[in-house]
């Protein structure tokens, strides 16, 4: 079993418009959107959902106002400001609160409780690229390295349950944990860059982050035709560190228009299909070289 993930070292750099044509490229993928914090792969592959689950992760306080007599232990311990109080029984920010129990276990009248902490949901759903895992984060929650590891995990496992030896992940943007636990163990990373000075900085963390983790990794430039010269440094730069460069995709009106339709580019006539189709191809005989 294979695992190609495509990431970016900066939102908006195209990776999730690519993915989505790579996944209807390819002969009978898994997919699996790790970008839970921001996730918009359905945009393109409108999932319809066959199961949903909740994620729990972590906990938050919650403090409980029949026996709480306001003596304002809590408040002096909490290092997160997230206890307020005005009179009455104190009670917690769920936004503020990071579940670290500390009021809880120093509350002199037992009041605070702890509670698991409703993160988000994930699900297993049917597109038409093939079967696809996917989460959605609540809003102000965290823990989304862990929910990655979960949709990567849940897309292992339709891959076998379905016998299918390719999937295909759409990685979070820049270097943080959820990052990290999209790329751990993968086959390959196609890194999807721009040509300018953000783009370049960006692509030599995430690069040296695949070195890390020993992951082979490879470079793909989007709209390279904005500044041929900083390609060529990009893709230079990018050779020096051990990456492959493959096929350059071109800066291309029927791109956005495509996506405008909620359809992948390979859909359309657009000029930049036949870019795209040749980085995917490319990147299939590379995953081969290095299995």
């Amino acid at each position: 079993m294979k695992e190609i993930v495509v990431v970016s070292g900066k939102g908006g750099t195209g990776k999730t418009s690519l993915l989505a044509s790579f996944a209807l490229l390819a002969e009978e993928p898994v997919v699996a959107d790790c970008d839970v914090d921001a996730a918009d792969l359905h945009l393109i592959l409108e999932p319809i959902v066959r199961k949903t689950h909740d994620f729990i992760s972590g906990y938050e306080a919650e403090v409980m106002p029949d026996l709480c007599d306001s003596c304002g232990a809590c408040l002096n311990l909490c290092r997160f400001d997230a206890i307020r109080g005005d009179g009455g029984p104190f009670v917690i920010d769920p936004h503020g609160c990071e579940g670290c129990g500390t009021c809880a276990a120093f509350c002199p009248r037992d009041a605070v409780a702890l509670r698991e902490r409703h993160c988000g949901v994930w699900m297993v759903s049917e597109t038409r690229a093939g079967p696809m895992a996917h989460a959605r984060l609540g809003i102000a929650a965290e823990n989304s390295g862990k929910l990655v590891s979960t949709v990567r995990r849940e897309a292992r496992r339709l891959a076998s349950e379905r016998k299918r030896d390719l999937i295909l992940i759409d990685g979070p943007p820049g270097t943080g944990c959820p990052v990290i636990a999209s790329i751990g163990g993968a086959s390959l990373v196609l890194v999807v860059t721009e040509p300018t000075v953000s783009g370049e900085h960006d692509l030599r963390r995430i690069l040296e982050l695949a070195r890390h983790f020993r992951v082979p990794a490879c470079v793909t430039v989007n709209k390279w035709d904005i500044s041929p010269a900083m390609t060529n440094r990009i893709e230079r730069g990018a050779r020096t560190m051990g990456a492959d460069v493959l096929g350059r995709v071109r800066y291309d009106k029927g791109f956005t228009r495509a996506q405008i339709d909620a359809c992948a580019v390979v859909e359309t006539d657009a000029v930049s299909a036949g870019d795209v189709r040749r980085v995917w191809f490319q990147l299939l005989d590379l995953v081969g070289e290095k299995s």
